[in-house]
């Protein structure tokens, strides 16, 4: 981070999203008015055996008592007067304060101090178990490069990275993170670790012409980059507001939590008061009945601090942002807790073909050239048109040509006809380059045979007359059949392969990866349109994976957008709830995985702390539960709820 950013911390168990620094390395701090309290604690305990010493003058042991109360108590007390300031006058401080102060004014001063001790011990172990949950964000957010080298006039300028313009060149010495995305220039490429932006420990081979991206570490040499994007839109600034935005959309469960609790407190405040208040009633109406004050206000007071709600308010955002981090160190950035929610009831998952279920990494099987041009003159033109596309299929083409020498022409005009290819004026020719199916919508005549050809086909018309076409290959990812085992070992219903391709492919690679729902030959609006309709089928949850452009409008609909490729698409990534670093589909299973683990924590926090509170109020309302019984219960059930929402990280996926 910046000399210059600022943190602006909350040590209260309400802030769970914290990065300061200072949290980290004064961990101790809270401890100290803890052990100072414990100690004076204690030692009154065994004072209190020498009743001659502390009953010496009547102030003696409330005195100590108070002594021992302030480094705990004078925090939580302040806290609540100021809260009670800003009109929020029901809370857990509230409540603590009040059960403290009713214990010290019927003589319980142990018990007083003992409430509040165990109290702030309870909050000072949540704080450490919320630092766990967050130190892989923590270190995510630390990951920006300080200082860029720019390459000026023959020298190397040390400079922040974001005084550097886009067209630049940086230099990048071995062993330092690249501080902007941009394109690789020189000759002989690098080798970078992108464990950062992929979670992928094998190094990356980077040669000249490709995208170098921030944050990625030069793993061998010393190499020279032209900068493509300035710092605030580079793809780890993008990952980095992904992280930092993520507990700003709360998932349902939280949100009820919160507006539970809102309700809750104050109910329980009136409660204890009517503990007290209904039995003197009752006395008036029945003489028999003997009331005492100070028992009922005891039973009262330990009605409060046993209604406390800290075991909820802290553990069910703490399990959220657990399952945030758990994804995040698997590669999986949600970007936010409802998404993480949301996909524990997909039940569809359809997945784009090209770059997520396939390496997109096309090569050049054929060029058959027709009409009496030649092979080249095929390439140069297709070449031509393709230059400006960022396809796989068109870059795939456009680096078989310049592997082959060909020179490729500038066009005059490009045209994208979405879904189906490009239309471009090259040396006064109209060019038509694509799929089949432009070819057929344009009404040019091409060999039939094609159809049933089982290659991807890219063609080119000239002035409306088939010029001819090559064939390119494709091959599955290596996760990709795990994937779909995978995705139904889960229980999800149906798997789908959505693709522009002819569905003659789609089939073929559908078949390969054990697919059985596969459509063919589908423009963006055609995804759309299927997407919708499934989301909108009661019972039917759908997430869509994709990493084009094109498939941000789909991402958009689907009840779970997921973009593919963290570095991919902007477009995808703006559409998509969740995204996955890397290049792997197998995490789409990681992500329902962790989804659903984390509802079943959230379920076994809420259920669980209801049922043991219920059950101590009840024995505290009847008498069998001390103030002591009621801080330990309260203060262990906030423990087990956190810890159980530690096992979200701990978790094996």
């Amino acid at each position: 981070m910046e000399a210059t950013t600022q943190t602006v911390h909350s040590h209260s168990h309400k802030d769970i999203s914290c990065h300061c620094n200072n949290c980290h390395k004064e961990w101790w701090r809270p401890f100290i008015g803890v052990g100072i309290s414990l100690a004076l604690l204690i030692a009154g305990l065994i004072l209190d055996h020498y009743h001659d010493f502390m009953t010496t003058t009547t102030w003696a042991k409330p005195l100590w008592y108070f002594v021992a109360f302030l480094p705990v108590g004078f925090p939580v007390v302040k806290e609540a007067i100021e809260g009670m300031a800003q009109k929020d006058y029901f809370n857990e401080l509230t409540l603590m304060a009040i059960a403290c102060i009713g214990a010290f004014c019927i003589g319980e001063y142990a018990e007083a101090v003992g409430v509040m001790l165990f109290y702030c011990i309870g909050e000072t172990l949540e704080d450490r178990a919320v630092d766990r949950a967050t130190k892989d964000i923590s270190k995510l957010l630390e990951i920006k490069a300080e200082i860029a080298r720019l390459v000026k006039d023959g020298n190397l300028i040390v400079v922040k990275p974001e005084e550097v313009n886009v067209g630049d060149i940086i230099e990048v010495h071995a062993g330092e993170r690249v501080p902007l995305d941009g394109v690789m220039v020189s000759e002989e490429g690098g080798m970078f670790d992108t464990a950062a932006l992929t979670g992928e420990s094998l190094p990356r081979d980077i040669e000249k012409g490709e995208e170098v991206l921030a944050d990625m570490i030069s793993s061998s040499s010393t190499v020279r980059i032209k900068v493509s994007r300035p710092v605030s839109d580079s793809a780890v600034s993008r990952i980095l507001d992904l992280v930092k935005n993520a507990q700003a959309k709360k998932a349902k469960s939280e949100v009820f939590i919160r507006k539970f609790s809102r309700i809750y407190t104050p109910a329980v405040t009136i409660l204890a008061f009517l503990v007290v208040v209904f039995p003197y009633f009752i006395s008036l109406i029945n003489p028999s009945f003997h009331y005492v004050f100070s028992d009922w206000l005891y039973r009262a007071l330990v009605f409060l601090v046993i209604s406390c709600p800290c075991a909820l308010v802290i553990s069910v955002p703490l399990s959220y942002f657990a399952g945030i981090g758990a994804a995040s160190r698997q590669g999986i950035l949600f970007k936010g807790g409802n998404y993480l929610e949301s996909i524990k009831n997909v039940n569809v998952v359809a997945f784009d073909k090209t770059g997520t279920l396939t390496t997109g990494s096309f090569s050049v099987d054929q060029t058959v050239a027709a009409n009496g041009i030649s092979k080249e003159e095929l390439l140069r033109l297709l070449a031509s048109a393709e230059s400006n596309s960022t396809h796989p299929l068109a870059k795939a083409i456009v680096a078989y040509s310049e592997k082959e020498k060909i020179a490729i022409p500038s066009p005059e005009s490009v045209k994208e006809i979405a879904g189906k290819g490009t239309q471009a004026i090259v040396e006064g020719k109209t060019l038509l380059a694509g799929n089949l199916r432009l070819m057929k919508d344009e009404g040019i005549a091409y060999p039939t045979e094609l159809n049933s050809n089982t290659s991807t086909i890219v063609s080119l018309a000239i002035d409306g007359k088939f010029a001819g076409y090559v064939t390119l290959s494709d091959v599955p990812k290596d996760d990709a059949e795990a994937t779909v085992k995978g995705l139904r070992n889960l229980g999800v219903d149906k798997v789908v392969m959505l693709s522009g391709d002819r569905k003659e492919i789609v089939t073929k690679y559908a078949d390969m990866l054990g697919i059985q729902h596969a459509y063919g030959e589908l423009l963006p609006q055609d995804k759309a349109e299927y997407v919708e309709k499934i989301s909108k089928t009661p019972g039917k949850k759908i997430a869509f994976v994709g990493d084009g452009m094109n498939d941000a409008p789909v991402l958009a609909i689907s009840n779970v957008g997921v973009a593919m490729g963290g570095l991919g698409s902007d477009a995808a990534i703006e559409s998509a709830d969740l995204v996955i670093q890397t290049d792997k589909p197998s995490k789409m299973v990681t992500a329902i995985k962790i989804g659903r683990y984390t509802h079943t924590i959230v379920l076994e926090n809420i259920i669980g702390a209801l049922i043991i509170k219920v059950a101590i109020l009840t024995l505290g309302v009847i008498g069998f539960a001390s103030l002591w019984a009621a801080v330990f219960a309260d203060v262990g059930v906030t423990m087990l709820a956190v810890l159980n929402s530690m096992r979200v990280l701990w978790h094996r996926y």
